[in-house]
């Protein structure tokens, strides 16, 4: 059983491990349980490693400001318990596996109460709330950095971050942008804002993208429900769609000259998989910030802060990474190197360890 969502980062990463699970045994019976609103159950019905049961969960999140929304979740919280008790009860699963999320929360430690073991992939940098809370509960946690190590302690285990298998990817670069009607002389800029969307990068790609499709072909993912009349829907080389499955969005990134992303683990790990140039824009005050600071010291990506965001700045940005080629070539190469390969081998292999040894 796997359970996360409310964004995209924390599902794509336990369908990468799930398709790895079902590959070793193809009768293996998988589970999703994530928020009934957010873009998991769409990621899990377009999932291409078959047959996933996908069950809703209540879902609370505890907010570390105040909010009058933190009372009601606390309530919504605890009848999460319950109804996860009642999931287990129902579904009687072998381990329990979560890559963070405040939707796996309640789930993880009713799975914990019932003495099913659980394993926890911590992605980012730093530490979130959610797998901070989950940890205690957890037999194995799965790291993506080697800070992680110190973090979570002897149940710490180096791995990487699980991704789908992009062997194919770069050989269908052609391919893939005659689907889009793009042009294939061109570069492609590639730009996501996140699976719900990033409002900020938004109104500046509106802003840029006439002198961004200059030299350039842009496909603009802005995320479900966030294309507004704002989008210029008619100018040439610019194509703009709200949401894609994570498998054409992969496609699209390999076919890209440059990426111009958030820095959440999910996309950071697809870039590095690929070797492909970015210019990462983190969150503000999130765990992105923690990770485009990682991936800007060792060289391996660009790094715009929102708060200097702009049309015109975005814009300049792009221009002159598109201009220099050893840039380019040097993050290539630095991003390839920074997350270990072969993730979802290891934690498929940590899964099956746990559950002979129950």
């Amino acid at each position: 059983m796997f359970a996360g969502g409310g964004t995209g980062g924390s599902v794509t990463p336990l369908l990468a491990v799930a398709k790895k699970l079902r590959t070793e045994a193809p009768d293996l019976e998988l589970v999703f349980v994530g928020t009934k609103f957010g873009p998991d159950r769409e990621l899990v019905a377009s999932w291409e490693g078959g047959a996933i049961k996908f069950i809703p969960l209540i879902a609370g999140k505890w907010r570390r400001y105040f909010s009058f929304y933190n009372f009601l979740d606390l309530f919504k919280i605890k009848l999460a318990f319950w109804q996860a008790l009642a999931i287990l009860s129902r579904e009687k699963p072998s381990a329990v596996v979560s890559a963070g999320s405040f939707a796996a929360v309640p789930l993880v430690w009713a799975a914990w109460f019932k003495k099913i073991p659980v394993l926890i992939h911590q992605q980012d940098v730093k530490p979130g709330l959610a797998n901070k809370l989950m940890a205690p509960a957890a037999r194995v946690i799965t790291v993506t950095f080697e800070k992680s190590l110190i973090d979570y302690g002897p149940k710490a285990l180096l791995v990487g971050n699980p991704i789908k298998d992009l062997s194919g990817y770069n050989a269908a670069i052609k391919f893939t942008k005659e689907k889009y009607c793009l042009d294939i002389w061109r570069p492609l800029v590639l730009i996501i804002g996140g699976s719900t969307g990033a409002t900020a990068i938004n109104q500046a790609v509106f802003g840029a993208a006439e002198a961004l499709t200059k030299e350039a072909e842009v496909v603009h993912l802005t995320g479900s429900g966030k294309l507004t009349a704002a989008a210029p829907v008619n100018l040439a080389h610019y194509h703009v769609l709200e949401f894609l499955p994570n498998e054409e969005v992969l496609a699209l990134m390999a076919a890209a000259k440059l990426v111009v992303s958030r820095a959440g683990l999910g996309s950071l790990t697809g870039l590095s998989a690929l070797k492909k140039p970015a210019l990462v824009i983190p969150m503000p005050h999130s765990h992105q910030e923690d990770n485009a600071a990682l991936f800007l010291k060792q060289n391996a990506a660009a790094v715009l802060e929102q708060a200097d965001l702009s049309p015109a700045k975005l814009a300049a940005e792009v221009e002159a990474l598109l201009a220099d080629e050893r840039r380019l070539s040097e993050l290539s190469a630095n991003i390839y190197k920074i997350i270990k390969p072969g993730a979802a081998e290891k934690i498929a292999a940590v899964i099956w360890e746990m559950i002979s040894a129950k």
